[in-house]
């Protein structure tokens, strides 16, 4: 940095960007805006990256660069150009010092007094007057003398600037920013004219910029000043903001909300007097004085603090006077929609403002107030359309903003407690001084109770009998909507609380009973039982959610209860009946919710009630004579009836057979009959003749259409193929028309909407507000349209304009005359199973048109080309129908209607639905939905036109490229021609929707063309057009992708220069120009265009700087706005960048970006920034932590504890943990653990709480959270009176999250652990095993059930990880000896009384672990831990009804099996590991009897439900079986999961049990249970044959089986069952077991054809165990024992096939292994590691032992095939170093048998051939070709060695093979490197025992060779060894000849070869030789004598010298080599270690 002395003027330009203007201005005009865009924007980034000092150094150079850019008269500054600017001065003052900074001003100030009016004038004042405000906002308490100076300078202006909005709007912006720059220290009078003026502006302005802004100067005003904090002031501000903020403009609204509630923020004290009356000021003066003293410490923490002396009017308010300065307002009639909407918000703004916790402390007065003053106000409830936004609106404060957004898990259990004692419980009304709660009162509570309970889920347990007692309560309450809230609250409570189910469904059965019985009596019994009724459903409903806790025996006596209701029904009297026909139709619909394996049960019984309940109708004649009472009655069981179908069809769509849908159909078809035949006048004043005061007949009429027309459509999209006609025939299109575009058939208004409507009062149809709204549909909802049914739901759902959150969501409301409420419809109760409020039903009027355009749109394409033109002339018709003329309104919902049925339709056309596409091609038919589409696209409704446009789009996809080029064609010459900027906007959005229905392919030819088109339109002043224009050129290039990429640089271009332009933003100097912009911001559609050009260039935007250059320059101006949507594209264009560019990125300022994006107040940017943070976070989580600012951790999960349902941040945190879980384990035990303990820091200060506590709050905390946080705080550092906000936890989502992924690395380390040998991570997880315990501990003790199942989880991990662990410091003691205590009391509760099923099953499997672990081995030492298995076992082992463990009682009978298989699989565990651990043997002894049956017979029922056919195939039931067989297919998917997780277990636990041979296993396998546990006495020893298999022998061969055999996906086993199924099959699979089932034909086919398969896809442990298992069944097979007896043919036929086909199984896994041993080139699978030598000698072991069984017919066969692998083997190079050693004893064995066992010449043969072929590998191997060929050689001489040694006999005595080998022999002698190996076989070769023929004649050819070797040493070095050995055997031979004379012939020659051998070689051989000579004199002195004799004198005196120079000492070890030589039969030395 140059320093301020050495200014950096001449070498500028490399230290700051310097302007040059001539460069400027001698560029064409339209690229000097970019160029000066590009410099400020250079020059703002500089600025921002200088530090303070650099800030100092540069200030007057870039001062002046400024004020030449604010003076320059051509290009002027732009918005942006200014906001750059503003940046730049706020920069160098906000960071630098401020030398220059009066200057500065008074240059701005001098600017704005100038003079001059022209245009260039104009501009540079608003430039000027925009940095002053920015100087003033960075350095204002600087300058506030100049504060005046600057204000009057704007304020003068204001009036100036009348006919310049954007102007106008950027004095008082500029204003706004000089207050909150100097603050309180700003002149008073200055500030009191501005405060007039403003607001005075902001009500009569007619620029809605100039009203935000001016709402946003008042702001400041209110917040920075101390002036106006007095009742009178504040009366002035509120009566100007009533006015303001009725305005049409969002963010006018929004504005003058947020002025609103910043007084009111800042008046607000705990310590305000409780007053009453709304006017506060009078009473406030008096009593103020003393309330101030107590605020006044309140006050003093808040910025902008009044001054006291000002005390006499301050304003204070409490909670309850603050929120209702705002309901008095919202209440009154006068009051309209739009000012509603705008309270609605600031109620928001103030709730926030106010903070969490006071929010928290304060609920119970926040929630009284909205629902008294609020839903309760007479003013509100009169008009339908106000009840129901209001009611929305307070549950968007309530359950969203409140409930979800502020309350942290305590505070929303309060609120829950709050609602339920304080408001449910008082009703119906006990105490005198409690007066009962009005019913708006009773719906808003349900409904924010409701949303409590999907936050807190499982914690609600806490308070659950109490919920429980209240709604039950008020289920019955007589208003219809309480009911239904009432009866969707009781849902939302039973799935948080599943254990609630059963005794909710029982208590409400109970009282309906009771009710139904009461009916007769004058009571208000007939609504209390439809409450009633709706609870009972809804509670039904959640059953299949909740498998667990769901009853068949409740579940059949509802349905029983129901029919027989409807059965008796026709003796009641009318209004009794009615109510009882009701009732049974909901239940029926509830119990419909259970899905298809209950329905179809009774599928038949129902389809009869229908009938009855839809007959065909009388002729009109009879209809006509009934009176409106009996015509109410008879719709309204139609009504009931069709409500229960239309849940069949929701939940049984799979039952729809043919059949089924014609009788449906002919139903539906029978209730339009009816329908028709109902007379005209369908209303009447006189109450008798209704059958409820508040409907009328027409209301009924209403409800059968809605249901005729939902049925309709369900039963049209789900029908089976081919059913189709069935429902076309009928008249369902006209029908459908009727109801959506009749000009004459609809709802009539209330008459003030009529008088209103006359007089034109409404701008457009959606702004009506009846809640009717002329008919038009309640499916579109601004540019958002609701899915078809089977749509594909996809992020295109909402418009990517629609901004979301609770701010928007209450503007949304605005966009449609309908609201929606729970009670239009209670089938939403279970049909729809979103809780959103924009998921709830509209009112039966609406969605009648509603349902009749979705049914238009699927059954239209599929009519024949005549209908469907007739029915389109008719839409034609009825829109140009003479009565519309009067009613406009009317006309333009018709169109709303037909716009959308035509854009529904052509969804359905082109596929985009589920629906059958049916086809639209004909041309008169494109034609006249053509027209109709062309009328349409050019409506003043934004919305009609967007979705007329979007038809258009799949219009021109469905009819093809000739019609699309007229299309295209027609709009260019309409744009052409047609001025009208509507016609034109709607123009455009056709062309951008045909281009990006059409596709880059397709459209490729009209790309040009309409690009041209869409630039010149976007360079359109008017903002509606240019907006939908750039809307549709980002839709282009999405949709032309690559195609698009030559026209990327002009657009970007002409991007830029709009984005830069004044014209195209709002503030623009137009009035209206400048209003359609600030609600459809044109720089967010740039923003959007920017973001697809960025995906069109993808990658290439590497190598395209100029592009790339001006993207990032446009990205940096984004990030600045304030708009949301500009920051939101913003955000996505920068996440898309990182993408395909990430090295143009600064990274780190990426991240920190997205971080300070996470603590957005706007949700959806929130959404979006971690949605960025988890693209770059899957790379490298590590590397993202490092960049950002430290804290990003915390950051994610305080997010996290916000929206506990945010999937992203799962994900983050998943994927970080499996990038570093390994490497990290340690740091992520303590990651975890910080979780779990961490308190929620609150932003207020501790002194704020005090003070908060000292004013004696009630604490409505109870000590049990408290306490429970204080135990997971595992410091108690916490000690005096703490408040108990601080100490809250994250909420039990978040926490159980942490579990689940310690867990995840648990699972992770053990993984590793179990490949490697101490693997690091598993070491380190060893040094934090106490803090995973304590974790688990703590979580096992939680409160809520989720958190404690994890917790045990856990503690079993860490069991099988640690569990034979030894501890570090005392080796002889377990690592978790310690932990016992801690792991025993964590099992407690799981067996208490608010334990779950789940925890239970969990807690037996952990008590299983612990005892098979060995942690503990004394039996007595187990205590409680054992005692819970053997008191479960017993409570389980009898057959009882209600089963229970500890104290958890009450079990569904899933739950008990879930709890029963667990406890079953327990022991089996136990068992399993006996084998192992022998002290289990004690513990299981007394149980192992009892337990086997057990075991069994549960298979037994896992078979059952694994294999039954599904009930519907069987056709009709007998219905009297037992319930739970009735409906077994009903559970049976739960059931199967508990089984499928156990079943291994049990197998294996009972394999073993057979292993051990123990008797009563084959009792209980007979089936016979009741044998005594007393074992046979005598073990039997040879192996148990028997013929007939087991009782249960198929029951586990089955369950086994159809594991292996299974499709992937299905029930099919993992690769780590498969190892497991095999090993328990090959226990079962023994003959003592299987007898000869197994050798069926069927059976033992099959199980070949698996056993293939497994071998030839499956690893090697896996062969290894095929292996094994096909060995046993060779041996165990029946031809084996009949050996010897004669046979059959065809029996041995059979036999030898399947001998045949086990062998081949044997010989599959070798073919994997040897290579060269299958003819294929595949070459082998494996690598022969140790693993695969041993599976290699096992399947080689196998074959040899399974030829000693074979019949002889086929032994030859068999042999010849071994004797060929072993050649192989022999003759591969890459066995010979591991594979062939470890093979040859094998290969000794096998030949040994053979030659034992044959007869005849066949085996000679082939060992003669064996031999011949031993000897061409070893000739092959001599070529020493390969590494492998000496190892070959030496391996091929022992194996021949082997092979003679062990086959001699089969060799003839002249076979020249033995010569032949011999020779070879000899000459590996001769070979120093086979020597030793050659002179070992000739020892083992004439030491043989057995001297047959061959032997002989070996031994003839050998001698010979041998002497010469010895007495005549060749001159190869390294033989010496050779010949010792050899010289050894020769004496040895002596010694195994029989008799002396013998032996002397022999010694004679052997003598002279040794001494011969001693006289050569020399001294070093003589000991050897006199030991060798000492030997043979010990074998026969006599013989010895004889040669010595025979010798010549020189000869002995040599033979003397060598034995005395051998030394007598040695005489003792000869004597011991000899012994050892001569004991007993010489064996075979075959040296291993070659």
């Amino acid at each position: 940095m140059s320093t301020p002395e050495q200014a950096p003027t001449n070498d500028g330009g490399s230290s700051y960007p310097e302007l040059d203007i001539p460069k400027l201005h001698a560029l064409p005009s339209e690229q000097q805006d970019l160029y000066l865009l590009t410099f400020t924007s250079n020059l703002a980034r500089h600025v921002a990256s200088l530090d303070g000092d650099g800030a100092s150094a540069h200030q007057i150079y870039i001062k002046k660069q400024l004020f030449q850019i604010i003076t320059l008269s051509s290009p002027a500054p732009t918005r942006v150009i200014r906001n750059n600017l503003g940046r730049a001065f706020a920069g160098i003052f906000g960071k630098g010092d401020r030398k220059l900074l009066f200057e500065s001003i008074n240059e701005l100030a001098s600017i704005l007094n100038a003079t001059g009016k022209s245009e260039k004038d104009i501009k540079a004042k608003h430039a000027a007057a925009h940095c002053l405000g920015a100087v003033f906002e960075a350095a204002g308490d600087s300058a506030i003398s100049l504060s005046a100076l600057a204000a009057t300078s704007l304020l003068r202006l204001v009036k100036l600037a009348q006919n310049h909005t954007g102007f106008r709007g950027t004095l008082l912006k500029a204003l706004g920013r000089v207050f909150k720059g100097v603050e309180a220290s700003i002149d008073e009078a200055v500030a009191r004219d501005i405060w007039k003026q403003s607001r005075s502006l902001c009500v009569n302005d007619k620029s809605v910029l100039v009203q935000a802004n001016t709402c946003w100067c008042l702001e400041q005003l209110v917040r920075c000043t101390p002036y106006f904090d007095n009742s009178n002031d504040f009366e002035k501000l509120l009566s100007a903001l009533w006015k303001t903020i009725e305005s049409g403009s969002p963010s006018v609204r929004h504005a003058a909300a947020s002025c609103l509630s910043a007084a009111l923020i800042k008046s607000y004290s705990e310590a305000a007097p409780p007053e009453t009356g709304v006017k506060s000021k009078l009473k406030k003066k008096p009593n103020k004085k003393q309330s101030d003293l107590e605020g006044d410490e309140e006050m003093a923490e808040r910025p902008g603090s009044p001054a006291p002396q000002k005390s006499r009017t301050k304003l204070v308010f409490g909670i309850s006077e603050l929120l209702k300065q705002l309901s008095a307002h919202y209440c009154r009639p006068a009051t309209g929609n739009r000012a509603r909407a705008g309270i609605a918000v600031c109620y928001i703004k103030t709730l926030k403002g106010l903070g969490e916790e006071v929010v928290e402390r304060k609920y119970a007065d926040i929630a009284k107030h909205l629902f008294n003053d609020l839903l309760s106000n007479s003013n509100i409830i009169q008009n339908r359309y106000r009840l129901l936004s209001t009611r929305k609106y307070v549950s968007i404060i309530l359950e969203t903003v409140v409930g979800k957004e502020m309350l942290g898990e305590a505070g929303q259990l309060d609120a829950a407690k709050f609602l339920v004692n304080e408001i449910l419980k008082d009703y119906p009304q006990i105490l005198k001084e409690r007066p009962e709660p009005t019913k708006q009162t009773l719906t808003g509570a349900l409904s924010a109770l409701s949303s409590l309970f999907d936050s807190l889920g499982s914690a609600t347990n806490a308070i659950a009998e109490t919920c429980r007692e209240g709604l039950l309560q008020v289920v019955q309450h007589p208003s219809y909507t309480v009911q239904v809230y009432a009866s969707s609250c009781l849902r939302s409570f039973v799935l948080a609380c599943p254990q609630q189910l059963l005794p909710s469904v029982t208590i409400c059965m109970n009282s309906v009973n009771r009710e139904l019985g009461l009916l007769g009596n004058p009571r208000q019994s007939p609504r209390r039982c439809v409450g009633l009724a709706n609870g009972l459903s809804a509670v039904l409903s959640t059953s299949t959610v909740q498998p667990l806790y769901g009853s068949v025996d409740v579940n059949s006596r509802v349905l029983s209860q129901a029919t027989s209701l409807l059965k008796s029904s026709s003796n009641s009297d009318l209004r009794i009946s009615a109510t009882q026909i009701q009732v049974a139709w909901i239940l029926i619909g509830g119990l419909m919710t259970l899905g298809p394996n209950f329905v179809k049960i009774h599928l038949s019984q129902l389809l009869l009630l229908w009938k009855n309940a839809l007959p065909k109708p009388l002729n009109k004649d009879n209809m006509v004579q009934r009176n409106t009472l009996e015509l109410s009655f008879l719709a309204h069981v139609r009504e009931c009836a069709l409500g229960s179908i239309l849940t069949f069809l929701e939940f049984n769509s799979r039952l729809l057979t043919m059949d089924v849908t014609k009788r449906l159909a002919a139903m539906l078809q029978n209730t339009t009959m009816f329908l028709n035949t109902l007379p005209a006048k369908k209303t009447t004043d006189e109450i008798s003749q209704r059958l409820s005061p508040a409907l009328q007949l027409h209301d009924f009429d209403l409800m059968v259409r809605r249901r005729v027309l939902q049925c309709y459509t369900k039963l049209v999209n789900l029908s089976p193929a081919g059913s189709s006609e069935v429902l076309l025939q009928t008249n369902l299109l006209p029908f459908a028309i009727a109801s959506f575009a009749d000009p004459d058939n609809y709802t009539p208004s209330s008459l003030s909407t009529a008088i209103a409507s006359s007089a034109g009062s409404f701008e457009s149809i959606w702004d009506v507000a009846d809640n009717c709204g002329f008919g038009v549909t309640g499916i579109i909802r601004g540019f958002d349209v609701k899915p078809l049914p089977g749509e594909e739901e996809s992020d295109t759902q909402h418009h990517w304009v629609t901004k979301r959150g609770p701010e928007a969501f209450v503007d949304r409301t605005l966009l449609s005359p309908i609201c929606s409420a729970r009670e239009h419809d209670s089938l939403s109760l279970y049909i729809s199973s979103s809780s959103e409020l924009e998921d709830l039903p509209d009112p039966p009027a609406t969605e009648v048109v509603n349902a009749a355009l979705q049914l238009f749109a699927i059954s239209l394409p599929l009519q024949t080309p005549k209908v469907q033109e007739s029915i389109l002339e008719q839409l034609s018709s009825f829109l140009s129908a003479n009565s519309l003329q009067r009613d406009v309104n009317r006309r333009s919902a018709m169109m709303v209607n037909i716009a959308f049925a035509l854009f529904a339709t052509l969804k359905v056309a082109v596929k985009e639905t589920k629906s059958a596409p049916g086809d639209l091609k004909n041309q008169a038919v494109e034609k006249a939905i053509q027209e109709l589409l062309h009328i349409l696209i050019i409506l003043p409704d934004p919305y009609v036109r967007n979705i007329a446009g979007e038809a258009l789009g799949r219009l021109c996809n469905s009819s093809g490229n000739s019609f699309t080029a007229n299309e295209v064609t027609y709009l260019v010459d309409q744009i052409v021609a047609n001025r009208e900027p509507n016609a034109r906007s709607g123009y455009a959005v056709a062309l951008g929707c045909i281009h990006s229905q059409l596709g880059g392919m397709a459209a490729g030819y009209h790309l040009k063309n309409i690009l041209g088109i869409l630039m010149s339109l976007s360079n359109d002043p008017h903002p509606t057009v240019h907006f939908w224009a750039l809307d549709s050129l980002s839709r282009v290039a999405d949709s032309a992708g690559l195609t698009f990429s030559g026209y990327v640089s002009s657009t970007l271009g002409m991007l830029a220069q709009l984005y830069a332009a004044d014209t195209h933003n709002s503030e623009s100097s137009s009035l209206a120009s400048s209003n359609i912009e600030v609600d459809l911001p044109t720089p967010a559609v740039v923003t959007h265009c920017i973001d697809s050009a960025i995906n069109v260039l993808g990658p290439d935007l590497q190598d395209m700087a100029k592009a790339r250059d001006m993207i990032m320059t446009l990205i940096d101006l984004f990030k600045t706005e304030a708009e949301d949507l500009v920051v939101l594209e913003g955000l996505q264009c920068q996440e898309h960048l990182s993408l395909y560019a990430p090295g143009h990125m600064v990274f780190s300022d990426y991240v920190k970006y997205l971080q300070k994006a996470l603590e957005s107040s706007s949700a959806q940017i929130r959404d979006v920034a971690i949605d960025g943070l988890h693209n770059l976070m899957r790379r490298n989580t590590n590397e993202v932590l490092q960049a950002a600012e430290p804290g990003l951790e915390d950051q994610l999960w305080l997010v996290f504890d916000r929206v506990p349902k945010q999937e992203v941040i799962r994900n983050i945190i998943r994927n970080w943990l499996h990038q570093t879980g390994m490497t990290d384990a340690a740091a992520w035990v303590q990651r975890c653990q910080t979780v779990l303990t961490r308190t929620k820091r609150l932003p207020e200060t501790e002194k704020a709480d005090a003070s908060g506590k000292a004013q004696g709050v009630p604490d409505l905390q109870d000590e049990e959270v408290a306490g429970f946080a204080a135990a997971s705080t595992t410091r108690g550092e916490e000690a005096g009176p703490v408040v108990q906000t601080s100490q809250e936890l994250l909420k039990w989502q978040v926490r159980t999250f942490a579990m689940d992924c310690l867990s995840e690395l648990l699972g992770m380390v053990s993984r590793e652990a179990s490949s490697r040998e101490d693997a690091p991570s598993a070491l380190a997880l060893q040094q934090r095993v106490a803090d995973v315990v304590r974790i688990a501990f703590s979580a096992s003790t939680a409160g809520v059930i989720q958190l404690r199942i994890q917790g045990l989880r856990i503690i079993d991990q860490v069991l099988k990880i640690f569990g034979k662990t030894p501890d570090p410091d005392f080796p002889e003691a377990t690592l978790l000896e310690q932990y016992q205590a801690q792991i025993g009391s964590a099992l407690t509760p799981a067996f208490s009384a608010d334990s779950s099923p789940e925890l239970a099953a969990e807690a037996v499997n952990v008590c299983a672990t612990f005892i098979a672990t060995g942690i503990v081995t004394d039996v007595e030492r187990m205590g409680r831990i054992l005692k819970l298995l053997v008191s479960a076992l017993e409570n389980f082992s009898s057959e009882s009804e209600t089963a229970s463990i500890g104290d958890l009682r009450g079990l569904s009978s899933n739950a008990q099996v879930m709890v029963k298989m667990a406890v079953f699989s327990a022991w089996a565990e136990l068992q399993i590991a006996s084998a192992e651990q022998t002290y289990l043997v004690d513990v299981l002894k007394p149980h192992i009897a009892k337990l086997t049956p057990l075991w069994l017979s549960s298979l037994r029922e896992y078979a059952r439900l694994r294999f039954e056919p599904d009930i519907s195939s069987i056709g009709s039931i007998s219905m009297s079986g037992s319930l739970d067989s009735i409906y077994a297919a009903l559970y049976r998917e739960t059931l199967l999961k508990f089984y499928q997780d156990t079943w291994l277990n049990l197998v294996d636990a009972i394999a073993s049990l057979i292993d051990e041979d123990s008797e009563f296993v084959f009792d209980a396998l007979d089936g016979k249970f009741e044998s005594s546990a007393t074992e046979g006495a005598e073990k039997r020893s040879d192996i148990n044959y028997r013929d007939e298999p087991v009782a249960f022998f198929f029951v586990l061969f089955g369950i086994a089986f159809e594991a292996l055999a299974g499709r992937p996906g299905d029930l099919q086993a993992s690769k780590e069952q498969i190892l497991e199924i095999l090993q328990a099959l090959k226990k079962i699979l023994r003959p003592a077991v299987s007898g000869n089932a197994i050798y069926q034909e069927v059976v033992f086919s099959e199980t070949m054809d698996m056993f293939d398969r497994l071998a030839l896809t499956e690893g090697l442990a896996v062969q290894s165990v095929i292996v094994q298992i096909a060995r046993n069944l060779c041996l165990g097979h029946p031809s084996a024992r009949r050996q010897g007896a004669p046979s059959d043919e065809d029996k041995i036929s059979e036999d030898i096939d399947q001998l045949f086909e086990l062998t081949k199984i044997i010989v599959l896994v070798l073919a994997g292994l040897v290579p060269n041993l299958d003819d294929s080139k595949a070459g082998v699978r494996y690598p022969l590691n140790e693993e695969a030598v041993a599976l290699l000698t096992l399947a080689l072991s196998a074959l040899v032992d399974a030829s000693e069984v074979f019949p002889s017919i086929i032994k030859t066969d068999l042999h010849a095939c071994i004797l060929h692998i072993f050649a192989t083997i022999l003759g591969t190079g890459s066995c010979q170093a591991i594979v062939v050693p470890q093979s040859l004893p094998i290969f000794k064995r096998f030949v040994t048998s053979l030659t034992a066992h044959s007869q005849g010449t066949d085996s000679n043969t082939q060992l003669r051939a064996t031999m011949n072929r031993f000897l061409s590998i070893l000739k092959y191997a001599q070529k020493r070709e390969s590494e492998a060929s000496l190892p070959g050689e030496k391996n091929t001489i022992l194996a021949t060695t082997i092979l003679l040694s062990s086959a001699g006999s089969a060799f003839d005595a002249k076979d020249p093979l033995l010569k032949r080998f011999v020779e070879e022999m000899v000459e590996c002698l001769g070979n120093r490197m086979t020597s030793k190996v050659a002179a070992g076989c000739c020892r083992s070769l004439l030491l043989l025992p057995r001297k047959g023929p061959a032997e002989t004649s070996l031994a003839s050819y050998l001698l010979p060779q041998i002497l010469s070797f010895l007495a005549n040493p060749s001159d190869v070095e390294g033989l010496d060894e050779s010949r010792t050995t050899l010289a050894h055997s020769l004496v040895a031979v002596v010694s195994t000849l029989p008799s002396t004379a013998q032996k002397e012939p022999a010694m004679k020659v052997i003598v002279p070869a040794l001494l011969a051998r001693a006289s050569n070689e020399g001294k070093d051989t003589y000991s050897e030789t006199a030991a060798r000579l000492l030997e043979l004199a010990g074998a026969d002195a006599m013989a010895f004598r004889a040669v010595v004799g025979g010798m010549s004198a020189e000869q002995k005196g040599f033979m003397e010298s060598v034995i005395k120079s051998g030394g007598v000492g040695v005489q003792n070890r000869t004597r011991n080599e000899g012994t050892s030589g001569e004991g007993g039969e010489p064996s075979i030395a075959l040296k291993m270690n070659f």
